[in-house]
């Protein structure tokens, strides 16, 4: 083997393991043989999930799936009625979970508080009441512009059980990507707080709403989270209406819709390449059904587990996590704050005083951990933990160590697992009932028919190639928000049936699978997708900028870092100020975490014919990487323009 087998599970915790249990119900003999199955028999596969995860409908499916419109338009479950509420809240009240805790809240001040399944299912009932009595109906979109709250789950089980359409948004975000995103939704509802904490400063998201919706008159209630309460915030009369006031006093019974399985819940937005964000489209049985089996057979959730992904609800981990640990019954850890404030140990001082059993972090997260040293570890008591995750972006060997050693003691498996927001999930994992390599998965995640091809369309073994999906799955898309042709040609256009997902991958000879970043332009920053042209565009707002190219480099830290060119108008040279200011530019309206680390001034840049700009060209020559084909490249000597890193 090329590397070392670092994890071999103990035949206790196999037999204790969801997964082994599939298994033995279904009479295979391993784990391989399951993915082999669960990928060319799709619809056993998905029957049998149904019934082993108890997934509720409240009429029965008659056929499980239809590829008649094409495999990119695939329906599930059709005929049956279901709503993802029902699963992820109100079948614990009937099968007598109700005093379980379902939620624990920690600010970043230390406030705490847990939510039982009871009172969980009576707050979700109060606002799904409010909105109805404020008009909000079945297909209205809701965006939500919260940290990490209690308020920020029960108003996605809300929506979902009036049939409104959430809209998740960054916390992070600027003004410009929401604007971008609420326009192109035509939200009829936006949910903020008046601030939240972050390194212990307040981070004023009602203002940042504020400035927003100037430019989006399609909304027309504001609800506010009264997250800091002595924080003074502007209400507008007829506009704003107060969180604690509209559910006081509402009503704690409600009928949650009887909804198609195919009825849309979430619309979340991912960064491509080019253009405006893409709205992928996900519905009731579809998301919450993928993050389920994805939790109970990669992680092994159980209803006695309190699981923490560290995440925010605008990334597609913030939903899979809240909706994947309710349905299942286990309880779900949110926190809003930075996890190294007041002191780097904090994240530690949550696990051992919540008891945290399984936990998710990126690997930027890990190795900005790594520098307070192991000392901060071990001064807590994680005894508690039994699983580490991990997704966002390819590890290193150094952080994955750390983790693994640190903070598992070697007594954990770290489950590598890696998908996408199109997805509602993942398509390769590690399995706590398998042994591991550093920095691999052990396969595809089940359900999932993974694959890596050449670039001709050929599978192939030993080498990078494409990661690709030979069939459909539940949690896919369904497609982009008004704009299914974008959704093709960026998925299934390459090759005939099949899904081209974007990443770079491989198989080795013992046939662990690894990634190798991403096959597009999007760049990946702490494990948050954001595609190039929203960076350009922020840049060329600024007078001073006619054109611009934005590129993702590793970092040692943020798994990559944002680098950008700019050609400047009127001015034959920078004034020394500029790169600051278009700094605060980009922060302003996408947020601090997409500030470039470095930006150069240059006379042209790289680009083809029809003028697109041609970013691996640029990339390659700041990195000192072949260049590749430079055949439709218009401006030749521009590459020279590009500085080469140091």
């Amino acid at each position: 083997m090329n590397e070392q087998i670092v994890w071999n599970p103990a035949e206790e915790l196999i037999a204790k393991n969801r997964l082994h249990r599939f298994l033995q119900k279904h009479g295979l003999s391993s784990v391989d043989e399951l993915l082999d199955k669960s990928s060319s028999d799709l619809e056993w596969y998905w029957n049998a999930v149904v019934q082993d995860l108890d997934w509720k409908f409240y009429k029965p499916f008659e056929q499980t799936l239809d590829t008649s419109k094409g495999i990119a338009w695939t329906r599930w479950f059709l005929g049956g009625k279901t709503n993802l509420a029902l699963n992820a809240i109100d079948k614990h009240i009937q099968s007598g979970k109700s005093g379980s805790a379902a939620l624990i809240w920690e600010g970043e001040d230390g406030k705490i508080i847990t939510l039982s399944y009871l009172q969980l299912f009576r707050q979700t009932n109060q606002l799904a009441n409010a909105l109805r009595d404020r008009g909000i109906r079945k297909g209205d979109c809701v965006a939500i512009y919260l940290p990490m709250l209690a308020e920020t789950a029960v108003s996605v089980l809300a929506c979902a059980k009036l049939g409104a359409i959430i809209v998740p948004l960054f916390s992070g975000f600027g003004v410009d990507a929401i604007v971008t995103r609420l326009k192109d939704c035509d939200a009829k509802m936006l949910f903020t707080s008046d601030g939240f904490y972050r390194r212990g400063k307040v981070i004023r998201t009602k203002e940042v709403a504020d400035s927003a919706l100037q430019e989006v008159p399609n909304v027309e209630k504001v609800v506010v989270v009264s997250r800091l309460k002595d924080l003074k915030v502007n209400i507008r009369d007829g506009r704003d209406l107060l969180w604690d006031e509209i559910v006081e006093g509402a009503s704690e019974d409600f009928e949650t819709e009887q909804l198609d399985a195919e009825d849309p819940f979430m619309i979340i937005y991912t960064s491509g390449t080019t253009g405006k964000p893409k709205g992928t489209v996900h519905v009731h049985s579809g998301f919450p059904l993928k993050a389920s089996s994805d939790m109970a057979y990669c992680f092994d959730v159980k209803d006695s587990d309190v699981l923490f992904w560290l995440t925010d609800l605008g990334w597609m981990m913030g939903p899979w996590a809240i909706l994947g640990g309710l349905s299942l019954g286990a309880t779900v850890f949110l926190y809003e704050g930075a996890i190294d404030f007041p002191k780097p140990d904090r994240l530690w001082q949550m696990v051992e005083r919540h008891s945290i059993t399984i936990m998710g972090l990126s690997p930027t997260v890990v190795r900005s951990l790594m520098r307070y040293g192991e000392d901060s570890v071990d001064r807590h008591t994680l005894r508690s933990l039994r699983i580490l995750g991990s997704t966002g972006e390819p590890w290193n060997p150094d952080p994955w160590f750390w983790f693994f050693e640190k903070v598992g003691k070697r007594k954990c498996p770290l489950i590598n697992f890696s998908g996408g927001t199109e997805l509602a999930g993942g398509i390769l994992t590690s399995f706590p009932i398998t042994p591991m390599k550093p920095c691999a998965f052990s396969g595809a995640v089940p359900g999932m028919a993974a694959d890596v091809f050449d670039e001709t369309g050929q599978p192939v073994r030993g080498k990078v190639g494409e990661l690709v999906l030979r069939q459909p799955s539940p949690g896919m898309t369904k497609g982009f928000w008004r704009d299914s042709g974008r959704y093709i040609e960026t998925y299934w256009s390459r090759w005939e049936h099949t899904w081209v997902h974007g990443d770079w991958a491989s198989i080795d000879e013992d046939g662990f699978w690894f990634i190798h970043g991403r096959s597009d332009d999007t760049i990946k920053v702490a494990g948050k997708r954001i595609g190039p042209a929203e960076i350009e565009s922020a840049l060329i707002a600024h007078p001073l900028v006619s054109e611009s190219a934005a590129i993702g480099v590793p970092d040692p830290v943020k798994g990559e870092s944002i680098i950008c060119f700019c050609v400047l108008k009127g001015v034959d040279h920078a004034p020394a100020g500029l790169p600051g200011e278009l700094k605060n530019l980009v922060a302003e309206q996408l947020g601090k975490p997409m500030v470039p680390k470095e930006i150069y001034f240059v006379k042209e840049i790289p680009k083809t014919r029809n003028a697109k700009i041609m970013r691996r060209v640029v990339r390659a020559r700041f990195l000192g990487l072949a260049y590749g084909d430079l055949s439709s490249l218009d401006n030749l000597q521009s590459i020279e323009e590009i500085p080469v890193s140091q």
